[in-house]
C-alpha cells in the first residue's frame, strides 16, 4: 500500500497528493509518469509525476476528476493509500538529463503550460533551475478562478508569464498570443515544451512551426497498462506508429498527427461517461440507458 501523506485542494476538481513511494522516488525523472490504483475494484490511472522528494521518499501527483476512476481517487483524504503506484514509467524529458546537461545549457527555453498541464511542467522547470539554466514560463488558463501553482512556478522560472482567455489576470489571450506577443517584442527560444489539453499543444505547434521553434509536446492519451501491451495510447508520430507510455510520453510535436490523436481519444468518452454516472448514481442508478446491464 502506498499511503497520502499530503492531500491539498487546488480547485474544486483539482487536487494534489504526495505519496509516499521509495522505490519511484529514488527512480524518477521529470517527464516521466505513473500508473496508480484506488482499490481492487478501481480503474488503473496514468497520471504525470509533478514533483518527488527523494529524502523524504515521496512522488507528487495532481489528480482531476474526469471519470470513475479519478473520482475514486479524489475521495481519498491523507492518511489514506492507494493499493498501487508502479513507476516510474516512460521516458524522461531529455532536456532534464544529465548527459544532455552541456547541451540544454546552450538553448533558450519556453515552456507553455496549459490548465492541468502546468503540473507536469513544474517539475522541468525546477531540474532546469536547479542546474542554473533559467526557461521562460507561459502558464494559461480560462480565468483567474482556475490558478494554481503560480508561486511555485515563478520561485523556479526566469520569467512567468500567466494567460487568461478572459483576461480577468495576466495577459488577456492564450498560450500561443503570449508567445507570439513575446517574439514580436524581440524574443528568440531555441525550444519549445508545451504541456497541456491535445488541442492546445496542436495550435502551439502550428504557431512554432511558423516561428521555426522546435517544439516538444507530452501526449496524454488514454492509457491502461503503461507498458506498450495494450495498445491504446498508440499514435502517429512522423507516419510511423509510436506508444506513448513506452515510445514517450514527449514527442517532436512538429511530427505528430493530433487530428488522428484527437479522433482516437473520443472513442473512450461514451464508456467512461457511463462508468462516470454508474459511480455517482450507486445504487440508485437506473441502467436505463440500455447500456448498463438492463433497468433495475
Amino acid at each position: 500500500m502506498y499511503p497520502i501523506v499530503r492531500r491539498e485542494k487546488l480547485q474544486d476538481n483539482i487536487i494534489l497528493m504526495d505519496i509516499k513511494a521509495p522505490r519511484v522516488a529514488k527512480e524518477c525523472l521529470p517527464g516521466q509518469f505513473i500508473i496508480a490504483k484506488t482499490d481492487e475494484y478501481g480503474e488503473r490511472i496514468p497520471l504525470t509525476i509533478c514533483d518527488y522528494d527523494r529524502e523524504k521518499e515521496t512522488v507528487t501527483i495532481v489528480v482531476q476528476t474526469i471519470g470513475a476512476g479519478t473520482e475514486r481517487m479524489m475521495a481519498l483524504q491523507e492518511g489514506d493509500s492507494l493499493m498501487d503506484f508502479v513507476g516510474p514509467l516512460g521516458c524522461p524529458s531529455e532536456i532534464c538529463l544529465e548527459e544532455n546537461l552541456e547541451e540544454t545549457r546552450k538553448k533558450k527555453i519556453v515552456f507553455i503550460g496549459g490548465g492541468l498541464g502546468t503540473a507536469p511542467v513544474y517539475p522541468q522547470v525546477k531540474w532546469l533551475h536547479e542546474h542554473g539554466i533559467d526557461a521562460d514560463v507561459i502558464i494559461g488558463y480560462r480565468n483567474k478562478d482556475l490558478l494554481f501553482y503560480e508561486d511555485e512556478m515563478r520561485s523556479v522560472a526566469g520569467n512567468l508569464y500567466v494567460t487568461t482567455d478572459d483576461g480577468s489576470y495576466g495577459f488577456h489571450g492564450n498560450g500561443c498570443q503570449q508567445l507570439q506577443a513575446l517574439v514580436n517584442e524581440g524574443k528568440k527560444y531555441d525550444l519549445c515544451v508545451s504541456i497541456g489539453p491535445m488541442i492546445m499543444m496542436k495550435f502551439v505547434c502550428l504557431l512554432t512551426r511558423e516561428l521555426q521553434i522546435p517544439t516538444v509536446v507530452s501526449m496524454n492519451p488514454i492509457m491502461v497498462d503503461g507498458t506498450g501491451m495494450c495498445g491504446a495510447c498508440r499514435l502517429m508520430v512522423d507516419g510511423k506508429v509510436k506508444f506513448a507510455c513506452v515510445d514517450g510520453p514527449e514527442f517532436d510535436g512538429h511530427l505528430v498527427d493530433f487530428d488522428q490523436a484527437m479522433k482516437r481519444m473520443q472513442q473512450y468518452k461514451t464508456e467512461e461517461g457511463r462508468a462516470k454516472l454508474a459511480y455517482e448514481e450507486g445504487d440508485t442508478h437506473h441502467g436505463g440507458c440500455g447500456h448498463c446491464g438492463g433497468d433495475k
